[in-house]
């Protein structure tokens, strides 16, 4: 049975979706402003796992993310760059879906845009304003955090404890300085939408619960994001999702993503600490960055150095390798003993229960990983044993191992196909390098050592190691 730590009930909790079969899934996304860093990737991976995962247990999984695309440092961006805030945001919002789709992120059932939903947005505010609990002065209208009798129950403050968040602009026409924008006047020259309160744009809060509604419904089954969000704006969400409707649960699971922090402090766009996706996708594959995030469990915090990031790679080379190994014995002929005894042979269906239990276990893709090693380590002491052959009954087992790896690697959204291509498109043929160790291992057979070691020496050289082993020469490709 699949459990999640809910933020709202501070517990795991058995993952039961409102309506049998499906899963509506919506995450808070960027503010396109720039290129995407570390974090938002960190989070964008976080919920594939999780959607891929679903999809796996046979849910049939809407996933909805949204794009702030107006407001005020949208603005100022643009004009730094000498953009319109429209063109800025098309071009980082273009610049993130190509970071995403080098992680093998799927894309989402619905990217949704503020500027492209302000009807429904001026709709739910009117409903706020009906019943009550929002009010409007001088062509801005608030939230009133004093008429929501549950207002803080996401972040477990009292009303009378909390202090105005980061995000919250102290204003004096407030009633209360918690009070939060649904609707503001847009700065003289700026782009703006007309309204009942007079033109302007929308507040941050806002665009989520209109957006989240209208692709979900009134309720639906997981909201996500970074834990940073979950005060104010997913308790802002909350607050007037369900004053609106006067349903509750606005979401029934609320799933929060750790930081990645760099040198101990949050990875953030106005401190400036952070690696754009782009810069680490220049020296480093997709695969490799996403398996690094993969290794430690989404709720957790991450002290990103590029250390890590090189052991992360050379970690997951080792699974690339095993998987590689394993189809080339697919492709040998068989043999006909097999001298290996039935107690030596790996327990598949032990580890395939041990990595789904790791999955149900709140997405603890650090635990399947780790079971994921204890596979290849299990799988390399079968095919490099001594006395290993490929009989028929050993060819079987490789065949369920290689559907063990698809089906684990599937899960993790980890793409070992994504490799074998990058490395074809490095001028680095498989079948040429074959080649070159059939004409090594018949200089070998000649007593030819002088051509055998150039051979291997120079696909060293091309960054290719050649490895004698007892079932007989295998090859992996060298880290840059």
């Amino acid at each position: 049975m699949l459990k999640v730590y809910n933020t709202l009930t501070r517990q795991k909790e058995n993952f039961i979706p409102l309506e049998e079969g499906k899963v509506g899934i919506y995450v808070c996304g960027l503010t396109v402003q720039n290129y995407s860093h570390l974090g938002h990737i960190r989070s964008a991976v976080a919920y594939d796992v999780m959607r891929r995962y679903l999809e796996y247990k046979g849910y049939e999984v809407t996933y909805v993310q949204n794009f702030t695309d107006i407001n005020e440092k949208i603005v100022d961006r643009a004009r730094e760059e000498n953009l319109t805030p429209e063109e800025l945001a098309d071009k980082y919002t273009q610049a993130y879906l190509e970071d995403i789709a080098a992680l093998n992120i799927k894309k989402a059932t619905h990217y949704v845009k503020a500027t492209e939903n302000i009807d429904a947005i001026i709709q739910m505010i009117e409903g706020l304003l009906e019943k009550g609990y929002a009010y409007e002065i001088n062509g801005n209208v608030y939230f009133s955090v004093e008429k929501y009798e549950d207002y803080g129950k996401l972040s477990g403050r009292s009303l009378e404890d909390m202090q105005a968040g980061a995000r919250i602009e102290i204003v004096e026409e407030k009633r209360n300085p918690l009070d939060f924008a649904l609707w503001k006047k847009a700065p003289a020259g700026e782009k703006e939408w007309e309204s009942p309160w007079g033109k302007g744009w929308p507040g941050w809060h806002i665009e989520c619960s209109a957006m989240s509604m209208k692709y979900l419904g009134k309720s639906f089954d997981i909201h996500g994001g970074g834990a940073d969000l979950i005060f104010p704006h997913h308790e802002n969400e909350i607050a007037q999702s369900e004053a609106c409707t006067g349903q509750k649960p606005f979401a029934k699971y609320w799933l929060h993503n750790g930081p990645v922090n760099l040198k101990g402090e949050k990875m953030s766009k106005s401190v400036g600490n952070f690696y754009t996706t782009r810069e680490l996708l220049e020296k480093y594959k997709g695969t490799e960055i996403r398996y690094f995030l993969l290794t430690k469990h989404y709720r957790s915090p991450i002290d990103f150095s590029l250390e890590e990031l090189e052991e992360a790679s050379t970690s997951l080379k080792r699974i690339i390798n095993t998987v590689n190994n394993i189809k080339r014995f697919l492709n040998s002929k068989l043999e006909e003993n097999n001298k290996v005894r039935e107690e030596e042979l790996p327990d598949l269906a032990g580890l395939k229960e041990e990595f789904l239990q790791a999955m149900d276990d709140d997405f603890n893709t650090a635990r399947a990983i780790g079971v994921l090693h204890d596979f290849v380590t299990a799988i390399n002491r079968l095919i490099n044993a001594q006395d290993f052959l490929l009989t028929e009954s050993n060819y079987q087992l490789i065949q369920e191992a290689d559907q063990l790896f698809t089906e684990f690697l599937g899960i993790l959204g980890i793409n070992i196909n994504m490799e074998d291509q990058e490395l074809a498109d490095e001028g680095l043929s498989k079948q040429l390098i074959e080649l070159l160790l059939e004409v090594r291992e018949g200089a070998r057979q000649q007593k030819d050592w002088a051509m055998a070691d150039k051979i291997r020496d120079g696909l060293k050289e091309l960054g290719i190691i050649v490895k004698d082993t007892p079932q007989g020469v295998i090859w992996e490709k060298e880290r840059d």
